[in-house]
């Protein structure tokens, strides 16, 4: 088993070494977007290459496959839509895995669970991989802001070494590191789960209170000053409240998948969640009726129309 492969090493703070990414989407297209502007070589790959076209004009390779993406890269980060997805990426004779050398980086932000990588680590226990979770919290505006909160899992002196990567892409005051491997992951679903949580119970509260004779904006001053309040009656309702906007560049369908996954980790380690599956059902209700692509905050246009009106506030010109 070879030394691990030095990422940044402190004495030449200038070095950036070239970062092997894979998943352009929402999400990545930010981040990289960030890596690159920070001065970090990039090698890209992705279901659509024309996703890369921005990148690859401002000097990035392109890879055909993870497997070359790894071969040709300091470290490698992926941004995927699902566990599965992750694992397909990581597998099999072109995947990331294979093209790794003994001793590298792979840094998973995926919203994934532990399992996915857990395996991988006991399949190459003989390697000397180093392998990180790192899922994030900001939307899509955080990741194109280079402003996104970034839960990291695994060893201390790894996430140190990291941080400067981790920085070009996340608020440094909100790169947090939660624990060993498997832990970032575990506190995404939890953030995930409570937001959503947040998201109903909003909804049924406002809908409540309007139909009671409430007038909406009043409803909502009142809940900010009370104890019952939260970021989510604060800040986030307002872009429905005042815009119609259901957040579409966030699918339900991505929602519906981030709680399945927190139900199935809350079955795993033995913890029964009532709230939460029923939140998880309300959502794929929501889902059914709107469509895969509409946005996660879709649920609130159920009790909308329960109650015959859409929640909007009066903004004054």
């Amino acid at each position: 088993m070879s030394s691990p492969t030095p990422v940044l090493d402190p004495a030449h703070v200038d070095t950036r070494p070239t970062v092997g990414f894979i998943g352009l989407g929402n999400m990545g297209s930010g981040m990289t977007r960030n890596l690159q502007a920070a001065g970090f070589p990039l090698v890209v790959t992705d279901l659509r290459r024309e996703s890369a076209a921005e990148l690859i004009a401002g000097g990035a390779q392109w890879a055909q496959t993870p497997r070359e993406v790894a071969a040709a890269s300091d470290l490698v980060i992926t941004m995927l839509p699902t566990p599965k997805h992750v694992e397909a990426v990581a597998s099999g004779p072109d995947g990331l895995v294979a093209g790794l050398p003994d001793g590298g980086t792979w840094i998973d932000m995926s919203t994934s669970v532990p399992e996915v990588l857990d395996a991988i680590r006991t399949a190459n226990a003989d390697r000397g991989l180093h392998l990180l979770d790192a899922p994030v919290s900001g939307m899509s505006v955080g990741a194109a802001n280079g402003m996104l909160q970034i839960f990291v899992g695994g060893e201390s002196d790894d996430v140190e070494r990291l941080r400067p990567v981790f920085e070009a892409m996340g608020d440094p005051e909100r790169i947090l590191h939660v624990g060993g491997h498997g832990a970032g992951y575990a506190v995404k679903l939890m953030i995930n789960q409570l937001w959503f949580s947040h998201l109903v119970a909003t909804a049924e509260v406002l809908s409540v209170g309007v139909a009671a004779g409430v007038d909406l904006g009043v409803l909502r001053d009142a809940l900010i000053a009370s104890p019952a309040n939260s970021t989510f009656v604060s800040r986030d309702v307002l872009s429905i409240l005042d815009h119609g906007d259901y957040d579409e560049g966030f699918a339900i369908a991505l929602a519906c998948k981030d709680l399945g996954l927190s139900v199935d980790l809350a079955r795993s380690v033995g913890m029964p969640v009532e709230l939460s599956s029923l939140v998880e059902q309300i959502f794929r209700r929501a889902r059914a009726r709107y469509g895969d692509r509409a946005g996660e905050m879709t649920p609130v246009r159920l009790y909308e129309e329960m109650l015959g009106r859409d929640l909007r506030r009066e903004v004054s010109a």
